[in-house]
């Protein structure tokens, strides 16, 4: 159980509240996520929120499936069950396949993957348990990418490492629909 109260549109504070609940049932899945819900405690926050994962995924030249091999590589070294489960489906979305999905844990080292991806995969493990990372780690990931592609990665990298801290904090639980 999450540690603050999971919302839905019908507890919004206020009439001003409905034009967010509007936007976040247009852009994301109904049911909403429990992360959402959680974070409908703090409505302005939530917005900002929305606008910043929107712009990840849809201003970004990064492909998407580098993105989601960043994030399942994120989800994957900080065990976040809920990252993990959330991005499956656009891990499939993005071109990854079954065999894929599975390896991600083990991304380094699978010949399933090309030298770009296990780059990518490599620097958001290293970046997630050690924060700073190696010169050699960086430099294999920017042969495949171009400057501004990195950046993105960086940022992808980075905001879904405060997404997994803000559902272990708030112990936000996986939707039944989600578990396997």
């Amino acid at each position: 159980m999450s540690r603050v109260p999971s919302l839905s549109r019908d507890d919004a504070a206020s009439v001003h509240q409905q034009p967010l609940w509007n936007r976040l049932e247009a852009e994301r899945k109904v049911p909403t996520a429990n992360i959402f819900r959680a974070l409908a405690n703090a409505p302005v926050l939530l917005d900002a929120f929305l606008s910043y994962a929107n712009a990840l995924r849809d201003g970004s030249q990064l492909s998407p499936k580098l993105r989601e091999l960043a994030i399942l590589s994120v989800g994957h070294t900080t065990g976040s069950e809920y990252e993990i489960a959330h991005h499956q489906s656009h891990g499939h979305k993005a071109g990854l396949t079954d065999e894929q999905l599975a390896a991600v844990a083990d991304g380094e080292s699978s010949e399933l993957f090309d030298d770009g991806e296990r780059a990518v995969i490599a620097l958001a493990r290293e970046s997630t348990t050690k924060v700073q990372v190696s010169d050699a780690t960086w430099a294999a990931a920017a042969g495949h990418l171009d400057d501004q592609q990195m950046v993105e990665l960086a940022l992808t990298i980075a905001w879904y490492n405060s997404g997994v801290r803000i559902m272990g904090l708030l112990d936000i639980e996986l939707e039944e629909s989600y578990r396997k």
